[in-house]
């Protein structure tokens, strides 16, 4: 893949190749042992027609369909959005899916991890003292007391931050209504994360969730509950909850590392920002490091059901049970309902950062993604903040949108957030660290500051999707023992907790 002149070619039976680098109108470029004449300026990452295709017909990438052609397309034109689109958005039923066949990567390497491990037994990969607000009116409250702590943890090195798990809910809901008892799932599982080794509550005084209530839910893990109309308002609050924390810091900061196995991990796969390099190289990277991980008896869990549309037949064919698949298209089917009742529809997507990457349909965008999921078999399918707790790879009922996606995720217990982009992302979160991982190295050498690894290698053949997978595997290993990401050593991830809300705020 070395020769610019070179295109990517997925899956013999497509109709369309890749372009690795810009191409011009006139270029003769190859195929394999054939030569392509080049119709239009094509962008880098876009697609080239293979062969002339009518009006109707199935249009292939990744050995799958990804839309129909509207119009007349010719061998070597430029394939995208002028005359690639889905005309039949019926579901696929196909379920003999293209990754099925390849065996998850051996067990070898490191088998464990320098993680924390907590009282009730869990294992974690940071030591963080949150402040839980149980409603938005305590959210500038909970960051002031945050905010006493950035400078002040010289003399606790084990105690990674104080974290304000601020959100812009928690009063209005409709008692007990979908929404209302999702909020609450989402809320108490991020504050029960074993990445948490301590809590203080914090709430105004009159909302739905109660901070009492809320004190009872999360048991010993919390040490002082804070209502600011008791306490006298917000400056008493504050002074209030830096006195919590610093009576915890000497505890928490007790905690060691020790090492843990790798079968512990619970992995969360993410992309955004993603472009037409992002299905080729850093999502099946990941997907093999994916797989690594449940070889080593770990949970791997793949959210954003919307992105799935399209793709969803390559997961419902490796399900290990019926239920499992079943359970999965009713969220499809949910899904189509709740767009359609907005006005709007699944195929509303990709974004137009996607489509400037090379990505015309949300089939396409799906396809890609879909990889980040490994070739594991889909062993569970859980509903949105519920719990992963079976090793294997799991599908969670998320939005793609990245942060409601991660807070989902992260609720549900990952440990690890791994995240490919190849447009872009500054996306950071907290309790669970985020490695991002670019598609391609333009993007990686344009933002290395945010930026873990560079999966570009991939395209241009510096190495191998084997070996780069096992290079995210050995950086997460990493991670999960300690070493910082890119947005942990810029400080983000605080503002990025935000829950799906669904239902009616009265």
């Amino acid at each position: 893949m070395t020769d610019p002149a070179t295109l990517l070619l997925l899956d013999g039976g497509d109709d369309v190749a890749v372009a690795p680098r810009p191409l011009a109108a006139g270029q003769v470029v190859a195929l394999g042992s054939d030569r392509l004449a080049v119709a239009d300026d094509i962008p880098a990452g876009h697609k080239i027609a293979r062969r002339d295709l009518e009006p109707g017909a199935a249009v292939h990438k990744y050995g799958q369909t990804i839309g129909q052609a509207v119009i007349p397309i010719r061998a070597g034109q430029h394939v995208h959005s002028h005359n690639l689109a889905i005309l039949d958005p019926a579901p696929r039923t196909a379920t003999v899916p293209a990754l099925a066949g390849r065996p998850a990567l051996p067990a070898g390497g490191p088998d464990s991890f320098w993680g924390y491990r907590r009282p009730d037994g869990r294992a974690a990969t940071r030591n963080y003292i949150g402040l839980v607000t149980s409603v938005n009116c305590a959210a500038g409250t909970a960051k002031l007391i945050a905010r006493r702590f950035e400078d002040r943890l010289a003399d606790h090195p084990t105690v990674d931050g104080v974290v304000a798990l601020t959100h812009d809910s928690g009063c209005g809901w409709i008692a007990g209504s979908n929404g209302a008892e999702l909020f609450r799932r989402t809320l108490l599982g991020t504050a029960l994360h074993p990445n948490f080794a301590a809590l203080v509550v914090i709430g105004l005084g009159c909302e739905m969730l109660l901070p009492g209530d809320l004190l009872d839910d999360l048991g010993n893990r919390a040490a002082a509950c804070l209502t600011i109309q008791e306490q006298g308002g917000v400056k008493a609050t504050v002074e209030a909850g830096v006195a919590a924390v610093e009576r915890l810091l000497p505890l928490v900061g007790q905690a060691r590392r020790q090492p843990i196995s790798c079968s512990e991990l619970v992995l969360a796969v993410k992309c955004g920002g993603s472009d037409a390099y992002s299905g080729i190289s850093a999502n099946p990277a990941l997907g093999r490091a994916a797989d690594r991980l449940v070889a080593a008896g770990g949970r791997v869990v793949l959210g954003e059901t919307p992105e799935l549309h399209g793709a969803e037949h390559l997961l419902t064919g490796r399900a290990t049970s019926a239920a499992a698949a079943e359970r999965l298209r009713r969220r499809m089917d949910w899904w189509r309902d709740h767009t359609a009742a907005h006005q709007g529809g699944l195929d509303h997507n990709p974004s137009p950062g996607n489509k400037a990457g090379g990505l015309t349909t949300i089939w396409e965008k799906s396809l890609g993604a879909v990889a980040k999921a490994g070739s594991s078999p889909l062993v569970d399918v859980v509903d949105y903040a519920e719990a992963v707790t079976r090793p294997g790879l799991t599908f969670m009922d998320t939005p793609g949108y990245d942060p409601v996606s991660v807070t989902g995720l992260v609720a549900g217990g990952a440990h690890l957030v791994a995240f490919t982009t190849g447009r872009g992302s500054v996306f950071g979160c907290r309790p669970a660290p985020c490695l991002k991982i670019a598609s391609n190295s333009q993007i990686y050498q344009r933002m290395d500051g945010d930026l873990d690894l560079d999966a570009g290698g991939v395209i241009d053949g510096r190495t191998s999707l084997e070996a780069m997978g096992e290079t995210i595997f050995q950086r997460l290993v990493e991670v999960a023992s300690g070493r910082q990401t890119a947005a942990e050593t810029l400080g983000l991830g605080g503002d990025e907790f935000v829950p799906w809300q669904l239902g009616a705020v009265v």
